[in-house]
């Protein structure tokens, strides 16, 4: 009987023993040069349909949107305006890097929706803003698979001149799946060194619809239940909301992917027209909803158009440590609140929760609890942060007003509030102590 490896040699080997076996690799001498030129032939004629041309092996689509034009309710050089006033604050937005203009927005168009070692960016767009105030798009096409290096060549020289990125989603989805091919093809990834700004979680927090203020989940007055991912908050909704612009005859994201293959197996680039442009404009989105978020950084609440905004810049100066801005900012969402003061409202139910946190970081304890009795006072106060507010009093009044009373009082509300078993415990333990603490002060009085 042959052993073992005798019989992976024959898998291997099947040609017998004295033949080398076939390598598993190619050999890398037997690669083509990456710097010689792409054979064209046999690739249909793009221009004529997409407009553009080829530059160092790939399909490249320039377009420009004049200074004049408009993009929803504002003008282009306006966005452009704004985001050049502001762009110091782009470093609240990348945990502190420094990020400096220039700043290049981009946005890919790719064969899979999910991701995964499979998945092909076939369309990088880029864009950004020209010292005249008008807007740049710059679209790398991927007309072949096998060329898909030189696309990625010209894309890594394309984000070398960034000074900082800014995406969508890009963090999660677009800059791991670039890196990813970049690795494949043994290109280095430089643009992971860059600021990298993604406008989505942001965006969800300023101005998400039907959520809750913090991304959290809540329950209404009427009992029913809002969560975080309970509506939509893509790039083509912020546009009809933020931006006030409309889209006539887009193309559905989830048929790019099927656009594109049409393409390779037809070579009619027809289907790929709309999806260029569908590209186009969410490049120019991008650029609008990061002007107004870095110039409404800037601003601070005078520039916000509602509650819920001043409420999310709060939590970006708390995020960035500018605890008295992030304090103004709470206090001012409290008071644009419309609601009257004990009716239910998520807006002052996590503005009264930040503030009074925030007071307590700066060691200001009888405002932190001011700020969670008034929390208190809310009908339909979320559990949880009902929860949260009875501890810190019964705290508060135990160890700095000593008043043991109403400390107990606050304690016995907690266990009310359905609390896990860790806290519920961690509560009797804290009512025990509050009553060993009044007999001896009782036992005092009667000495």
């Amino acid at each position: 009987m042959s052993s073992l490896a005798d019989r992976v040699r024959g898998i291997v080997n099947p040609h017998g023993s004295h033949t080398s076996p076939r390598p598993l690799l190619p050999d890398l001498a037997s690669l083509p040069d990456p710097s010689d030129p792409v054979d064209l032939s046999g690739i249909p004629d793009l221009s004529g349909a997409l407009g553009g041309g080829w530059r160092a092996g790939c399909f490249v689509v320039d377009r420009r949107v004049e200074p004049t034009a408009r993009h929803g309710r504002e003008g282009i050089s306006h966005a452009a305006q704004r985001l050049e006033g502001a762009s110091d604050e782009a470093a609240l937005f990348t945990s502190g890097a420094p990020a400096r203009p220039p700043f290049l927005f981009f946005d890919l168009e790719t064969t899979g929706l999910n991701g995964g070692a499979g998945t092909l960016a076939f369309l990088v767009g880029c864009g950004w803003f020209e010292p005249d105030g008008a807007f740049a798009t710059r679209q790398f096409l991927l007309t072949r698979f096998a060329d898909e290096r030189p696309l990625l060549e010209a894309v890594a020289a394309e984000l070398g001149r960034a000074g900082a990125l800014v995406s969508f989603n890009g963090k999660s989805f677009d800059a791991p799946l670039l890196e990813t091919r970049f690795l494949f093809h043994r290109l280095k990834w430089t643009a992971g060194a860059l600021p990298h700004v993604d406008v989505l979680h942001p965006a969800r927090r300023f101005w998400k619809p039907g959520s809750s203020p913090e991304g959290l989940r809540y329950v209404s007055a009427e009992g029913s239940v809002a969560r975080a991912d309970g509506s939509s908050c893509s790039l083509t909704t912020l546009e009809r909301q933020i931006i006030g612009a409309r889209r006539a005859g887009d193309v559905p994201g989830f048929e790019i992917p099927g656009r594109y293959f049409q393409f390779v197996r037809s070579g009619d680039a027809g289907p790929l027209k709309a999806v260029l442009e569908h590209n186009r404009l969410d490049l120019l989105t991008l650029a609008s909803l990061t002007a107004r978020l870095l110039h409404l950084t800037r601003t601070g609440p005078a520039g916000a158009r509602d509650a819920r905004e001043v409420l999310a810049l709060g939590h970006v100066y708390a995020r960035a440590g500018l605890e008295e801005r992030a304090r103004a900012a709470y206090r001012e969402a409290i008071g644009r609140c419309r609601s009257p003061r004990g009716a239910y409202d998520p807006i002052r139910i996590h503005a009264l929760r930040l503030l009074a946190l925030a007071w307590r970081r700066a060691r200001r304890y009888d405002e932190a609890a001011s700020c969670w009795g008034e929390l208190l006072e809310i009908r339909g106060c979320p559990p949880q942060f009902e929860r949260e507010a009875t501890a810190a009093l019964a705290i508060h009044h135990e160890h700095r007003r000593r008043d043991l009373g109403l400390a107990k009082d606050f304690a016995l509300r907690s266990l009310d509030c359905g609390m896990q078993p860790a806290w519920r415990e961690a509560t009797q333990h804290r009512l025990a102590r509050l009553e060993r603490k009044m007999s001896l002060q009782s036992l005092k009085f009667e000495v």
